[in-house]
């Protein structure tokens, strides 16, 4: 495959040149708070038709550049929530976690944010999504089976909350709910769902 300029340093395969235009990405937003194909391929030494060969679209580009950060939130939530062992309270935190630190990451924050989420409101049941999802769910210390959440079952769970997660990206409306708020409310609507199913495993098991 053909690879203009790259200031003389050609990468070795497509997997080093992603990478190295995220890090251009990454460095354009530290730097500036925005990204743009430009400035990439300036940065980088290639004509921006380079760039669109790996991204074909600037959402697709900060899509890839906010995915190059699950990692570090991920682990992030670990350490803050590695005490939560209810799957109940884990789901409540997951989603009100997720929401309340999208602002504090810039990478996470340019595809979910109100007016920014195209990328992940088109892939929100996606298998990137999905794996997005179970991440966060498996970063508690939740005994999931033996919770009734397997398989299916878990699957289903993380696209219940990642659609929730969605509707408060795509539509925050009004009243703005933040802290404990919003824990009450995810309480009230979205815990009596998950303790049913776990109820219910609790109940049918030998």
């Amino acid at each position: 495959m053909r690879r203009h300029g790259w200031s003389g340093d050609i990468p070795v395969d497509d997997e080093e040149a992603v990478r190295r235009i995220v890090s251009a990405a990454r460095s354009s937003i530290d730097a500036r708070g925005s990204v743009s194909v430009s400035d990439v391929a300036s940065e980088l030494g290639v004509t921006r038709q380079t760039v669109y060969r790996y991204f074909p679209t600037l959402d697709a580009l900060m899509a890839g550049t906010a995915l190059s950060a699950v990692e570090g939130f991920l682990d992030r939530l670990a350490d803050d929530l590695q005490s939560i062992t209810d799957p109940t309270d884990a789901v409540i935190e997951g989603i009100a976690y997720t929401l309340e630190q999208l602002s504090n990451d810039r990478y996470l924050s340019l595809v979910m944010q109100p007016g920014r989420a195209s990328a992940f409101a088109a892939g929100v049941t996606s298998e990137t999504a999905i794996s997005f999802g179970r991440s966060i769910l498996e970063r508690f210390q939740v005994d999931w089976p033996a919770a009734g959440f397997s398989g299916r079952q878990l699957d289903e769970l993380v696209e219940f909350m990642l659609r929730t997660l969605q509707s408060f990206i795509l539509d925050p409306g009004g009243p703005d709910r933040h802290g404990e708020e919003l824990r009450a409310f995810l309480r009230r609507w979205v815990a009596p769902a998950v303790q049913m199913h776990h109820n219910s495993a609790a109940n049918t098991a030998p």
